[in-house]
């Protein structure tokens, strides 16, 4: 077996109690005390998490914006210096390759961060694509460590360690900022679906940041927070997850994330034709989201049955959710069954599926 790659703060983690474990080949933290009070915490105060696993890539040169805007799906030329976007990046058939985010920083000087899992994958498959196209990338991922605070207090703790003025930062917007004494990228973005900031800087300055965020939080109720809560938190509030809700095989339109696919966007882009079709003729399968009014867990790959008891479809994530008590997931099926009755079958008692559309807990908007 290979080594597990290890961030930064790996030392950080083990001296606050982590419980490490392999994620996407890299020594993570799952938990701390518990993942249902770290969940509960982001929710009401705040959450601090590691995520230096993700990878960073720069795209600079003349072609940049343009070159951008035919890698991904939604519009790359909607951008602005200090915006940041999310999109999907898709194959010619219109499977996901990733989602990401894309940061201008400038007319020539983009930033991408992808997921820790398929930084080597998706760093061939951009290359690949840039072959036509005036651009340089370059693979930053060792260079940054990346810490995310999380929760209606995050923006207070962070300002509390910088004189920048955060509070001009909207949603999705980012600005350079020196927090603790380190020179960060702030962006106001995170997968909680709280407000929060995730701050991008030196790999080497990551424990000092974490003490100082970690210091300035504790009056506030902020815990430390694993992958465990990252994974519930993002489930409620219903974004995707790569290798789950998307992948090679489901589509950001069978996913629900038709808000990000700019067929009109004046841009051919990798996989349009596809989706166009798809859209067009609409989709054979579609991701839905539900809940169960029961504790039991709904594992992944469960399969979905139709009223009838026949399998019909399969469980794509599931959870318990801290702040409903009760399970939550999604699931791929039918297009045609998405409406119908559905259920699944845990240890031979039979869950109705309640589909809802999330987030399933009110969040606040920033």
């Amino acid at each position: 077996m290979s080594e597990l790659q290890r961030t930064p703060l790996r030392d950080f983690h083990a001296a606050h109690g982590a419980r490490l474990v392999d994620f996407a080949g890299w020594e993570m933290p799952v938990q701390y005390r518990s993942i249902l009070e770290e969940h509960k915490a982001v929710r009401r105060t705040a959450g601090l998490f590691d995520v230096s696993h993700m990878g960073e890539v720069d795209v600079q040169g003349p072609a940049a914006g343009r070159f951008l805007n035919h890698l991904v799906t939604n519009d790359v030329a909607k951008l602005f210096p200090g915006r940041v976007l999310y999109s999907p990046m898709c194959q010619p058939d219109g499977g996901v390759v990733d989602d990401l985010l894309v940061y201008m920083r400038g007319a020539e000087d983009y930033f991408l961060c992808i997921n820790a899992g398929n930084i080597a994958k998706d760093l061939a498959w951009i290359r690949a694509q840039a072959a036509a196209f005036d651009v340089k990338i370059t693979d930053r991922s060792a260079d940054y460590a990346l810490l995310a605070v999380q929760g209606p207090k995050a923006a207070e703790i962070v300002q509390s360690l910088t004189g920048a003025k955060l509070g001009l930062v909207k949603y999705y917007h980012f600005s350079e900022a020196t927090v603790a004494g380190v020179h960060c990228l702030a962006s106001r973005t995170g997968y909680t679906g709280e407000d929060g900031f995730e701050l991008y800087h030196a790999a080497a300055d990551a424990p000092a940041l974490a003490e100082a965020l970690l210091a300035a939080g504790l009056p506030h109720g902020l815990e430390l927070a694993g992958l465990g809560a990252r994974d519930s938190l993002r489930l409620e509030a219903g974004y995707p997850l790569y290798g789950h809700e998307i992948t090679a095989e489901i589509s950001p339109l069978t996913a629900g994330l038709g808000w990000t696919v700019k067929l009109d966007k004046g841009a051919d882009f990798v996989g349009r034709a596809a989706l166009l079709a798809e859209k067009t003729q609409g989709g054979a399968r579609r991701v839905v989201f539900f809940r169960t009014g029961d504790r039991r867990i709904v594992r992944a790959d469960t399969p979905v049955l139709d009223a009838a008891g026949a399998p019909v479809g399969r469980v794509l994530s599931g959870t318990l959710s801290p702040i409903l008590n009760e399970a939550i997931g999604s699931a791929l099926v039918p297009a045609a069954a998405a409406a119908a009755p559905l259920a699944v079958d845990i240890r031979g008692t039979k869950l109705p599926l309640q589909v809802v559309k999330p987030p399933f807990v009110p969040l606040k908007k920033v």
